[in-house]
């Protein structure tokens, strides 16, 4: 509220010195991002006031992370904004803070293939075992086609998820056990240029 009123009063550097309280993200904690991340210290800045823009507690629940995805994904994104909420929730607390923003961030836009590759398994296995199972693929394959809607290739039905899922589990499981480990997730896409353009193209879904 003070900083709505000062901004009527006008004329003086109140509203200035506020507002750089406010976006000013402390040092200490810049320089360890920029350690930990692939980002400059100006664009964390720059992310910085964008994310205190949107939640201005610093603090990011399911609920706010689905409304945000909404605004770019006009068809049904909650449940893939659902498991990348998750993924970017490494510890499980039920919210996200600037910094596990971040660090989800850098690896999908500036992360090697590897890391992408392993934010795509974490992606997809659903419940953290180390596996990934044909349910739990079927459940991210869904949720992705959901959200893109009448854009998907092929159109989204039921069926066509079926279909993908069962082609690429079949490319995947090497050894026929029935799922997927994070050995054959990455073996496989990294020898078959569709596989990995197709989990690039999800998983950098922002």
């Amino acid at each position: 509220m003070g900083m709505v009123a000062t901004t009527l009063t006008g004329g003086d550097n109140e509203f200035d010195d506020l507002e750089l309280q406010v976006v000013r993200y402390k040092p200490e904690g810049l320089e360890a991002l920029c350690k930990s991340t692939k980002f400059s210290k100006k664009e964390l800045q720059i992310m910085y006031r964008g994310f205190k823009q949107e939640c201005p507690t610093g603090i990011v629940n399911e609920d706010t992370f689905k409304s945000i995805y909404a605004q770019f994904f006009p068809q049904d994104s909650s449940a893939y904004a659902h498991y990348v909420f998750k993924t970017f929730d490494t510890e499980g607390k039920g919210t996200i803070s600037f910094e596990d923003f971040v660090m989800g961030l850098s690896v999908l836009s500036r992360g090697t293939l590897h890391e992408k590759l392993q934010w795509a398994f974490s992606l997809y296995d659903i419940n953290g075992d180390g596996i990934i199972t044909k349910d739990e693929m079927l459940d991210i394959v869904t949720a992705i086609y959901a959200m893109m809607g009448k854009f998907a290739e092929p159109c989204f039905d039921e069926h066509s998820a079926r279909e993908h899922v069962e082609r690429i589990f079949l490319k995947m499981d090497q050894n026929k056990d029935g799922v997927i480990s994070v050995e054959e997730f990455m073996d496989s896409c990294r020898r078959d240029q569709s596989i990995t353009e197709s989990m690039q193209m999800f998983d950098t879904v922002l």
